[in-house]
């Protein structure tokens, strides 16, 4: 019974870990790619502001 709660809170802490790592290469992604993204958003609304 120990054995399982150990492994179960093992498992928790892996997929905090996994998901702290997937958000930090989101983060590092953005600032890598900042000023495409940007272009891209402003393009996309300038297009939508002129279709109305």
């Amino acid at each position: 019974m120990r054995k399982r709660r150990l492994i179960q809170n093992n498992k928790k802490g892996m997929e905090m870990v996994q998901v702290a790592i997937l958000v930090a290469i989101a983060v590092i992604l953005g600032l890598i790619f900042k000023n495409e993204i940007t272009a891209f958003v402003n393009k996309t609304f300038e297009s939508l502001n002129t279709g109305f």
